[in-house]
């Protein structure tokens, strides 16, 4: 799987969450203006307390522009989502072009710098849960189609790129490592905004020495 096939599948995964199609330039600005008032509430008071009415005052926005593109807040939060993920998503891509790892494991790496930063710089990141959204949307809502999950696309990158076992087990270990790193940096950033550095650490320790028990350190 090509690097930047990360980026393509979060597109293509992603359901139509407007109601207006198709986008058109003026319409997909409006859009984020309003994921970003949306972003800006959630960090503020949670997604589950959100409403669309917040938003649209938050936009400065009628509550009928809210409605043109998203029925519903649940249809809202998706969509803060999946633009959370694919942004994600871009960052990975741009961080393994930028430092053409040479190992398996610096790749990881890449993927885990990039989690910490969208933590840092992305509003609403760190309230919409990575491995909820990754699984099912949002917690308590269940999709029909699921589309590969980024461990196992990851998975085929490292197998592809850096000659790690394909198949199962590869993507397997990788989403427990996707699980690891939702735990601690979640709590990093639990009562710290830039991230507590000490869960930050660890969490690449104990990823790191997961996947090298059973891929070679040296390959």
């Amino acid at each position: 799987m090509p690097i930047n096939d990360l980026v393509a599948a979060q597109n293509t995964a992603g359901a139509p969450l407007v109601r207006t199609e198709p986008i058109q330039e003026r319409s997909a600005a409006r859009i984020d203006a309003l994921l970003d008032a949306a972003a800006e509430v959630v960090d503020e008071i949670g997604f589950d307390r959100l409403t669309t009415a917040m938003v649209a005052e938050r936009a400065g926005a009628s509550i009928g522009t809210v409605y043109r593109y998203f029925p519903d807040r649940i249809v809202l939060l998706q969509a803060l989502r999946d633009r959370a993920l694919l942004r994600y998503r871009h960052s990975v891509v741009a961080a393994i072009h930028a430092e053409s790892p040479e190992h398996w494991w610096n790749a990881v790496e890449c993927a885990i710098d990039a989690f910490v930063a969208m933590f840092r710089t992305e509003p609403g990141f760190r309230i919409i849960r990575f491995t909820d959204a990754e699984r099912s949307g949002l917690p308590g809502e269940e999709e029909p189609e699921q589309a590969a999950s980024f461990a196992s696309q990851f998975a085929s990158i490292l197998s592809e790129e850096y000659g790690l076992p394909a198949g199962e087990d590869l993507a397997f270990r990788l989403e427990i490592v996707v699980e690891i790193m939702d735990g601690l940096i979640n709590r990093a950033f639990l009562d710290d905004p830039m991230g507590d550095a000490r869960y930050i650490d660890e969490a690449r320790v104990v990823a790191r020495e997961y996947l090298e028990r059973r891929y070679d350190p040296k390959s």
